[in-house]
């Protein structure tokens, strides 16, 4: 057992916390298990959360930007700049940067990650899908890692086929890019289906309001009674629609239970590059579509990588961007990056409440929005109930 005592909560309580083996089994005032046996955690000013996720990352690109570059920042020729550098790319190349990233996520609070793997062009399609998959298994104990391989349109199904054998958890693609954005969704819809595994792809990353593969998907899983998870990253154009349009997408996305991952760094990045003044933001309707009850996450997406050279592997650096870019309050922004995304992976609940997972992040900040706000390096992290990482400061100013 493990109390973890005088820790701030996001409502202003201090309190203790006792966890008894992955869960969190009561919550008292701070001194109620001062005489508790068992092991005891200062957490005199800190506050106390439950521990963030990443639902949309790229970990087969991750610090690859010093490498590959794309000084023109445009979506397509990033695309095309990856895809010439990675045609022959190492399995170890791969895990050695994504293990740096992960080491950097963990230490900053998140315990799951969903990362998105290109099938690549050339001899070995799969090499980054293995050396995930390898990297999955490294990092078991520590944080779950989740892996969707990302389809394009001239990617055979039966590769497609082999990475579900291979042990990937669910189908993923980018329609919108595809010749055909309708037969592609359909195909991954149908893959999808075949597989018994949820879908979760990128739809719509662009500012052209003539871009509506989102409502294409939507129908697609409404009609066929798609029995799994849909996930659906991006869908800039959304953003851009008028509101009658608006409307009746964010209606039938409702419907049929998608949910959705706004990703505000690299959309902003990527996006409205070139455009005459006002020049649009990258991103999905984030208010608009959280209001109508559809499951909203934030994810960081890209990390120093072709598609965003920035990036510090911290989802309150995400959540700050929602505050800052998307207009959400600092409570449903946070929220974003936690319980909202920890739905959409599809991991039980966590946090400091009893009967939850004891899945925590305290954080060296006096509240909440001080937390988002300057996102503090001083931070422990517990996955399951053990703890997994710490970070300490030593901070020396010069005195007058």
């Amino acid at each position: 057992m493990n109390v973890l005592s005088g820790a701030q909560l996001a409502d202003g309580n201090v309190v203790d916390v006792l966890v008894d083996g992955e869960y969190v089994r009561g919550v008292g005032p701070a001194g109620s298990l001062r005489d508790h046996p068992g092991e005891h955690t200062d957490l005199r000013g800190f506050l106390l959360v439950e521990a963030t996720v990443e639902p949309h990352a790229h970990l087969d690109k991750t610090r690859t930007w010093d490498d590959v570059g794309c000084t023109s920042g445009e979506l397509t020729d990033a695309v095309a700049a990856w895809h010439h550098w990675s045609a022959n790319r190492h399995q170890e190349d791969v895990r050695r940067r994504a293990d740096l990233t992960l080491t950097e996520m963990l230490a900053n609070g998140t315990t799951v990650v969903r990362t998105h793997v290109d099938v690549l062009p050339g001899p070995d399609p799969l090499v980054a899908v293995r050396a995930l998959l390898a990297l999955r298994d490294d990092w078991r104990d520590r944080l779950d890692l989740q892996i969707v391989p990302l389809l394009f349109d001239w990617t055979p199904d039966e590769i497609a086929l082999e990475a579900v054998s291979a042990g990937v958890d669910l189908i993923g693609g980018c329609p919108h890019l595809a010749a055909d954005p309708a037969q592609e969704t359909h195909r991954l819809v149908m893959l999808a289906e075949r597989c018994e595994l949820g879908l979760d792809l990128h739809v719509d990353e662009s500012l052209d309001p003539t871009v509506r593969t989102l409502a294409v998907l939507a129908n697609l899983v409404t009609e066929r009674g798609f029995p799994h998870p849909v996930t659906a990253g991006h869908c800039v154009s959304l953003g851009q629609l008028p509101p009658e349009d608006l409307r009746a997408t964010i209606e039938v996305v409702a419907d049929a239970g998608i949910q959705v991952v706004a990703l505000p760094q690299t959309n902003l990045y990527l996006q409205g590059r070139g455009l005459p003044n006002p020049q649009p933001r990258g991103l999905t309707a984030v208010s608009a579509l959280a209001a109508a009850g559809v499951t909203v996450a934030g994810g960081g997406d890209n990390i120093a990588d072709p598609f965003n050279p920035m990036g510090r592997a911290d989802a309150l650096e995400t959540a700050s961007l929602l505050v800052t870019a998307a207009h959400l309050p600092v409570p449903m922004a946070f929220e974003a990056v936690s319980r909202s995304a920890r739905r959409v992976v599809d991991d039980g609940p966590a946090g400091p409440e009893a009967g939850r997972r004891a899945d925590l992040l305290a954080i060296r900040a006096a509240t909440l929005a001080d937390a988002v706000g300057r996102a503090p390096v001083e931070r422990i992290v517990w996955r399951a109930g053990r703890e997994v990482a710490r970070t300490t400061v030593l901070r020396q100013v010069a005195e007058q």
